[in-house]
């Protein structure tokens, strides 16, 4: 996996962005000085990479999301401003979270606010490719929820990662259709209520 120092980004910078899409979104876990709301373009976010640690195990691999390439497509998510000795300190910290336990590597792309007072600028961000071992690729939505409802990891139930990225993605861009996250979502929602009870109850595990 490749390790990434502020040197290999940039070079003489005292200010980092890092883009987070997936659980970067409410759990970044690393200090930062301001976050903004926004999305990059090029990429469509997918739950096709596996996780057999956090979200999973070795015998059974969670679903996770990864970037994929398409020039029609933006993803949102946020951008997390980390400086000084913090840029050596978040990324120690994500290059195991993403890179050494995810499989991820990183890319530089640009970042476009929400708030549109605020220019584009720069920003790191962690993809899994299809190179990655633990890759799993494209599924229709019921095979994804029907992995989603069943595996857990070291982190938390696969259910609660999906529950939290679509609570963000309706609590700060909700007149984006995420018709990818979205059609999981009401796959998963219809698998669980015999299990759990009822959708309330599916819900509280992403507000626990």
């Amino acid at each position: 996996m490749n390790q990434t120092t502020s040197e290999d980004i940039m070079p003489e910078k005292t200010s980092l962005w890092i883009f987070g899409y997936g659980s970067l979104v409410w759990k970044p876990d690393f200090k930062f000085r301001m976050s903004k709301v926004g999305y990059i373009q090029g990429y469509k976010r997918r739950f096709w990479h596996g996780d057999n640690f956090h979200r999973g195990d070795k015998d059974m691999p969670g679903r996770v999301v990864t970037l994929v390439e398409d020039d029609d497509a933006c993803t949102w998510g946020v951008a997390y401003e980390v400086k000084g000795t913090e840029i050596e300190e978040s990324l120690k910290y994500l290059n195991t979270r993403e890179a050494v336990l995810g499989g991820y590597i990183t890319k530089v792309v640009e970042f476009i606010p929400r708030d549109g007072g605020h220019l584009p600028h720069l920003a790191l961000v962690y993809i899994a490719t299809c190179d990655n071992p633990i890759y799993l690729g494209p599924a229709s939505p019921e095979e994804i929820a029907a992995q989603i409802t069943t595996c857990r990891g070291k982190t938390g139930h696969n259910i609660e990662y999906l529950l939290r990225l679509v609570q963000f993605m309706r609590l700060y861009c909700p007149e984006v259709e995420d018709e990818h996250l979205f059609s999981i979502e009401a796959a998963t929602l219809s698998l669980m209520p015999y299990m759990l009870g009822s959708k309330q109850a599916i819900h509280a595990i992403a507000t626990a």
